[in-house]
């Protein structure tokens, strides 16, 4: 969601504040803008859409101050204009927000009662209002933030700057994430390290309820009593050369053909090449002892839930619930003893998933964070943290990330059903050897691009396409039209293929593609019968199988994609990557904005 950005520098910073926010495109904005401390004063420079209109506005009215922030906003209260854009400021005030601040209409009564005027309709506004109103009575600036904080309701990231205060810059947070970093004679602010990753790599995390006080030698933590407290400072892995597109058109499919290098090396992360055995990092608790696994997660990653669920109950032997975020925490769930929760998220920071965390943790849970950013809010809140090695995802749509996310759970899983004795030991080196194999295949299958690119123009014209698989195919179904609804804005479902029969076949005709998702497993004869009910209704289908199955029915489809034989263990990470180059090809025909499609976030920091 929103990206922050604040430097104290020796300098002119709108350059580097415009920078910052450029790093950060990738979590989705309708709006940005800059404000530094200029003669004492503040000043703001604010546009609408994307990053290149407020370079314009900057160029054509350029911003002095060696003291500043910058915002990226995705609009939450109030649409997406100028107006509403951060920085929001009075005469002494100047901030961005992440997040919501739920009691808004409260604290906005209270100071329209006592002669605040607004200008924009964002909850934001209130706070610098807030603020202001602490410091006409008197306070300093840190006391006025330290007095405003206790007033607010919600989840929020800011960061202040106070008129006449040039070497001072305030941030907080409570439910949304917030970097400090140091720099020679300068610090700086940001959202994560991704926005920092060009001006230093000391980055120091606030914790939940935090505020920090900034000069331009250094940083004092407060929590959120008021007491001073002192946080680690670490250094950051995250590099300023890992967001560059390289020859590729967009981010989107550069960092689909990354998936063999980087499910590569997430499998080098736990499994030993030379022994074929699966090593998990050390686990504050016994797998052999859990009782029940519940998984959460939202979106894409939701659906690696779902595949991993398949596994644990066919090969650990293990019961698990897989659940959405969002809805999860709200049921109240009753949480067995002994119970293990895994929370996935690519950013580690994805609100409901984080809320849901901490309602597992209270309840007794052993948890388990798989995050593609370890230094994340979820990972440091978990008992146990299992990294994708993805590197930084910067096209909105997860790819990459998804498929080290089922590269560690298939890790996780063998590990799993071996140290429970549901297999021996030479199911364990099958299985190992078969997830081993992935990156290989992965590369062969992305050797059918120009296929799957020429497929693409019997599809950007469908108003509708369908997507069937059967067992561990289906979550594939549900993720390959989540991927074309996300970038190509075309409506798409996902369905157990058993289920056509009960009701959505009524929406088949000929003008409806149907991707198959067919590996020859256990469930293909079942998925071919399927197939044909919708062929006999006149559906297009699309079908993705390996020889085999192409051998036995792949003449009697519209359209064949060949993937490689593969154990039908791995077939999900395999056949994740032919549905993300159909959407993404599909998009690119119709013209949407790839790695920024509309009304979507990379890292969804707000409930």
């Amino acid at each position: 969601m929103c990206g922050i950005v604040g430097v104290i520098g020796n300098d002119t910073v709108a350059a580097r504040l415009v920078e910052g926010l450029r790093r950060l495109e990738y979590r989705g904005y309708d709006s940005a803008g800059i404000a530094t401390l200029v003669d004492g004063g503040i000043d703001r420079r604010r546009a609408e859409g994307k990053l290149i209109n407020l370079e314009n506005v900057v160029r054509e009215q350029p911003l002095d101050g060696i003291i500043g922030i910058g915002h990226t906003r995705w609009a939450t209260h109030g649409v997406p204009n100028q107006t509403n854009a951060h920085p929001h400021a009075t005469d002494k005030v100047a901030l961005v927000h992440n997040g919501i601040i739920e009691n808004y209409r409260e604290l906005a009564a209270e100071l329209s009662a006592a002669g605040a005027v607004f200008a924009s309709e964002t909850d934001t506004e209130i706070v610098a209002h807030l603020i202001t109103r602490n410091i006409n009575d008197g306070d300093t600036p840190q006391q006025a933030v330290a007095r405003a904080l206790k007033r607010l309701e919600g989840a929020f990231a800011l960061a202040i700057i106070f008129a006449g205060h040039d070497g001072m810059m305030i941030g907080a947070r409570r439910g949304s994430p917030l970097a400090v970093g140091y720099g020679d004679g300068e610090m700086f602010l940001g959202s994560d390290a991704m926005a920092l990753a060009p001006m230093t790599n000391r980055i120091s995390y606030l914790e939940e309820g935090d505020y920090v006080v900034l000069g331009k030698d250094g940083g004092t933590f407060y929590d959120a009593d008021d007491n001073e407290v002192v946080r680690e400072v670490k250094q950051s892995a995250i590099s300023g050369a890992m967001i560059g597109k390289g020859n590729h058109r967009h981010f989107m499919l550069k960092e689909i053909f990354e998936q063999p290098a980087v499910i590569g090396d997430t499998l080098h992360s736990y499994l030993n090449p030379a022994t074929g055995e699966i090593h998990m990092p050390p686990m504050p608790f016994d797998m052999a002892k859990v009782t029940k696994v519940t998984i959460i997660a939202c979106g894409t990653s939701f659906y690696a839930a779902m595949v991993a669920k398949y596994w644990f109950e066919s090969v650990a032997r293990l019961a698990v619930e897989v659940d959405v975020a969002s809805e999860f925490r709200y049921r109240e769930a009753p949480l067995p003893a002994g119970g293990l929760a895994i929370f996935i998220s690519q950013s580690g920071e994805t609100a409901d998933t984080l809320a849901a965390l901490q309602y597992a943790k209270a309840n007794g849970q052993h948890i388990a964070a798989i995050v593609n950013v370890p230094e994340s809010s979820i990972a440091r809140e978990a008992d146990l943290v299992l990294p994708t090695l993805a590197g930084p995802e910067i096209g909105v749509a997860s790819t990459k990330a998804f498929t080290c996310q089922l590269a560690t759970l298939a890790c996780l899983v063998i590990a799993t059903a071996r140290a429970r004795g549901a297999i021996d030991e030479a199911e364990e080196d099958r299985l190992s050897a078969a997830i081993a194999h992935v990156p290989a295949m992965a590369a062969e299958v992305l050797n059918h691009d120009d296929r799957i690119r020429a497929l693409a123009h019997n599809i950007f014209e469908a108003r509708d396409v369908l997507y069937l698989g059967r067992g561990p195919g289906y979550p594939i179904a549900l993720e390959g039209a989540l991927k074309l609804k996300e970038i190509s804005y075309i409506h798409a479902e996902g369905y157990a293929s058993g289920e056509m029969k009960h009701g959505p076949i009524a929406l088949i005709d000929e003008l409806v593609p149907v991707i198959v998702i067919a590996p020859s497993d256990k469930w293909f004869d079942k998925t071919i019968s399927n197939m044909r009910e919708v062929m006999a209704r006149g559906g297009r289908v699309i079908f993705l199988s390996d020889k085999v199955g192409l051998d036995e029915v792949g003449d009697d489809a519209w359209a064949t994609v060949e993937l490689p034989i593969a154990d039908p263990f791995v077939a999900p990470i395999l056949y994740s990557i032919p549905v993300q180059l159909l959407a993404y090809h599909v998009a690119v025909l119709k013209g949407t904005d790839v790695d920024q499609p509309r009304n979507l976030a990379k890292s969804v920091t707000v409930e």
